[in-house]
Formats: C-alpha cells, structure tokens, sequence
C-alpha cells in the first residue's frame, strides 16, 4: 500500500505533465497505470484521496478468541501457544491477553523476554519426576508448563551436573609422541600464513595504488605497478620475497625506480593533451588529439598521444541508446535507393543525407533533423523542435534549399519515415529540383552515414551528462551551439584534420 503523501505526490506529478502517465510512473517508479489513473479520477471528484480508507485487520475476532482460549487451557504459555496455532507475534498475543481476559496473562520480565515463573520447589518437583520417571520427559515437561530444554538445564543446576561427555571427547585425544613433527608441522604452518598474508597486503596495495581489482593476478602486472606495489612493501618485508612472489628480476626493479625518478620527459605534452582535450569538452579522442597537436607543429606518435591519454584517464564516454523510429507505414509509393551504401561524393551538394533523432531530457524530448552533406560531413541545415512532424522537416530543407547555388540539384537520401512521404514534402522536393532517395524498409545501414553523425552527437554532447535542471529551450540552445562548432571548429580526419568549413576554405569552395 502506498501512503497519502505518495499518492498525492503522484497526482500531483501526473498534472504537471500535462497527464502523461508513462513520464510521471517513470520519474517515480511507482504504481501502475491504471492505479495512477484511479487516484486522478477520485482527486478530481473528492479533493482528497482514499478519505474512508480504513485497512482491514489481520486476524479476526474468532482468531483472538481461540488465541486466548488456548492460552488459558495449556498453562498459560505464549510460547507453546504461537507454536501451535501459528499465530500472532507475542507482542500482539500479549495484547489480546490483556484486552480479553485481564489479569489472566501470568508472565514477568526477565532480560528482556516475558517468561512464567517457576519457583525453587516447583523445579524441584519437577526434576524428581524427570528422574524417577516412567514415561518421556516431554510429557514431564508439558504437566509442569515448561519446556523439556528448560527441564534438563533445572536438573544439571540442582544436582549440579557436568558435561561429561564433552570432557569425554576431550580425554580421547592424544597428542603424538614425535615432538619434532610437531614443531615441524607449526613452523610449515606459520609459513604458510606469512605468505598468504603477504599476498593479501600485495592485492590490497594493488586495489590502492596501480587501482586494480582485488582478483588480479599480480604476477601479470607490468614492471612499472610491480615496483610501485614491491616500494610500497619493503617496510614490512624482505625484497627478496617480494621479487620472488611478484615474479620479478632484481635488474627490472632497479631500473624502473631509477626511471621513476627521472623527469618526465613528456610534461609539456602531457599538460598540452590535457588542454586540448578538457577545450573540446571531452570530445576528442587520442587521433583528434593527436591531429591537433601535429597541426600545431608538433611531431610526435600518436602511441604516444594514447599511452598519455590512457595514463591520464582522458577517454570518451560512450553510450548506446535506441533510436527513435518515424516509420509510420506505407503512405506514399516509395522510391529506389540511388545512394547504395555510398557516401562519398567529388563535390558539394551532390548527395545530402538526411533523419531524425529523439533527445528525451526530464523537461521533455526534443527532435533534431539535420541535412549531412556527403562531401564533407558538413551539416547543410538543421532544424530543432519538440515536436518531430512534418513542418520541422520541411523547416529544414527549405532552409538547404536557400544555401543552394543555381544548377545545384543533389540527391537527397532519407529512410522510410511518414516525413518524407507526405505531400508536403515531396513537392518541396520536386519544386526545387531535387533527388528523392529511399533506404530498404527497417535497414539502417543503408542510411549508415547519418546515424553515425547522430552517435556522435549524442556521445560527444548528450550521454553521460546530467541534464536534470536543463529547460528546453537551454538544451536546444546548446545542441545548437555544438552543431555550429561541428561545422566550424570540429577537426575530421578523413578531411585531413581540417574541420568541414576550414576544409571547403583550404579548398576555395567558401570565402
């Protein structure tokens, strides 16, 4: 069950998404929907929620009755009672006690638990019974209200018994006449302990210090970790165990602490990657950087670029998502696929891809239609809403239409979406001369091109970012922004580390 603040804290939710069920049970993780939808519709007839509700007890009456009726005729014992009926807790068993017959409950508090009182020489009778007996001790034990454990511990106290066979036991054992095994056999053992331990200190310092798993093998460390790990230890044990244990040369260790000491050769260009990197917002991988860097020029390896970055811990997140899906069946005649998997073109404005992408942000979702020219990966023209339907698509290509110099008709390449088959659409398209091209139905590789500038949008911009406090129209201000740097700033190396503008510059195709 839920409590009153939780629901009202649903409803409450639920209208502030403009009654939108699937995002407020999101968000919460809680109730259902059709709960959900009950809550509303009594809010909305009531004010309130759930005013009557009243829970209905656990246990009946007749339950109580024959709870306390049994406690009464076997010896007053909450005990023995919940055991054979089943039921209450005895808290709850003490209160039916008290609430039906009052003054009946015989118990006292002892340690913290409610026991029945036995006094000296009702234990005393009861052990000579248990001893001159003629049946079992159970039966002994449930005519004096007790329990048979209860019973046997009354018996060792009053004839203050031992526990002879537990001394038995230990008589039997016999230590064997060859002292030397056993000092042998202890010294073997301390052995073992020493190196199990050291072992044990070995991981821990690798979980600290080279930040590996308590699992890993530290005989498969590099010599680097393996003379941090060894350094860390010699305070507390002989190096040459530790090098026998890490599986490691004495000539090793000593040249990697003489090359840790050494200066970093590499502290200029460490700092510089880390510039570079932390500027484009973590974008850049180690060829980017690496391009960047020699366009500077600075000749180094890209190894070494990576071997940084690695050391550094400068990598891309990335993130696969579900795509969203325009495809809304066959609503006009599709056309042939005249692209065939290749995006490559000689010139600009020969073929244009195009698609959309769903953002989903906790303000709302937002949709992005972009046109991605295959000359370059220049982004033509973009069109940004929180609606995808046709007037945002349309939006777009009117605006590529406008960048377009006479004579210029390209191919424009899109999926099977309910978009770019309307009539609104296609009449743009024929109106300025233009190309229709369709992928197979339900085959993204066919429009490969524009689904891998989409992952890198989303990894380079969205994912792994906290969007929690963004607005719509800030994230459509900064999604807008970065598709600005991809054009302008964004270096691509099939162009050859120039970004799309600086390459139609380096070409003469812009001023």
């Amino acid at each position: 069950m839920y409590s009153y603040e939780e629901r009202m804290k649903a409803v409450e939710l639920y209208i502030k998404y403009d009654l939108n069920l699937a995002d407020t049970i999101q968000e919460l993780g809680y109730p259902s929907r059709n709960m959900l939808a009950r809550w509303y519709k009594e809010y909305l007839a009531t004010g309130e929620l759930h005013g009557n509700y009243k829970k209905k007890p656990k246990y009946s009456s007749e339950q109580m009755q024959a709870a306390v009726a049994y406690y009464l005729n076997h010896g007053c014992s909450i005990t023995r009672t919940i055991r054979t009926i089943g039921y209450p807790s005895r808290p709850v068993l003490r209160e039916w006690i008290d609430a039906l017959a009052p003054g009946k409950r015989k118990s006292s508090i002892k340690d913290g638990t409610y026991v029945r009182p036995f006094s000296q020489k009702q234990r005393q009778n009861a052990v000579i019974e248990l001893c001159t007996r003629a049946g079992s001790a159970a039966s002994i034990a449930e005519q004096s209200g007790t329990s048979r454990a209860s019973l046997y511990k009354w018996k060792r106290r009053l004839l203050d018994e031992k526990d002879v066979r537990r001394m038995d036991r230990f008589r039997k054992l016999t230590l064997p006449d060859d002292r030397d095994t056993l000092l042998a056999d202890l010294e073997s053992l301390k052995q073992q302990i020493y190196r199990q331990q050291m072992e044990l200190d070995i991981l821990n310092k690798a979980a600290e210090i080279v930040k590996k798993d308590l699992g890993i093998d530290p005989r498969r460390l590099a010599n680097k970790e393996k003379a941090s790990l060894i350094d860390a230890l010699r305070t507390n044990y002989p190096l040459s165990e530790l090098l026998m244990t890490m599986k490691m040369s004495k000539s090793s260790y000593f040249y990697q602490r003489k090359a840790q000491s050494t200066p970093d050769k590499y502290k200029t260009l460490r700092n510089e990657i880390q510039e570079i990197f932390a500027k484009n917002k973590g974008r850049y991988g180690y060829r980017r950087v690496h391009a960047a860097i020699k366009s500077a020029g600075v000749t180094i390896s890209e190894k070494v670029v990576r071997r940084i970055m690695r050391e550094e811990q400068l990598t891309v997140p990335y993130k696969k998502r579900r795509k969203y899906s325009s495809y809304q069946g066959e609503v006009s005649p599709a056309v042939d696929n005249l692209v065939a998997r290749d995006f490559h073109a000689a010139k600009p404005n020969t073929k244009w891809l195009t698609d959309l992408t769903e953002f989903r942000i906790p303000a709302g979702k937002v949709y992005l239609s972009p046109i991605v020219d295959c000359f370059d990966g220049l982004v033509v023209s973009w069109a940004i809403g929180t609606s995808p339907d046709a007037n945002l698509v349309n939006t777009m290509l009117k605006n590529a239409i406008d960048h377009l110099a006479e004579g210029e008709t390209p191919i424009v390449h899109t999926d099977r979406g309910a978009h770019y088959r309307w009539p609104g659409w296609i009449s743009l398209m024929e109106n300025a001369g233009l190309t229709r091209s369709m992928s197979k139905k339900g085959c993204s590789p066919d429009n490969a091109a524009c689904e891998g500038f989409f992952g890198r949008v989303k990894n380079e911009l969205f994912y792994n970012r906290s969007w929690k406090d963004t607005t719509i129209k800030e994230f459509i201000e900064e999604l807008d922004t970065y598709l600005r740097w991809y054009n302008e700033e964004r270096i691509k190396l099939s162009v050859g580390s120039f970004s799309p503008l600086a390459y139609r510059r380096s070409l003469g195709l812009v001023a």
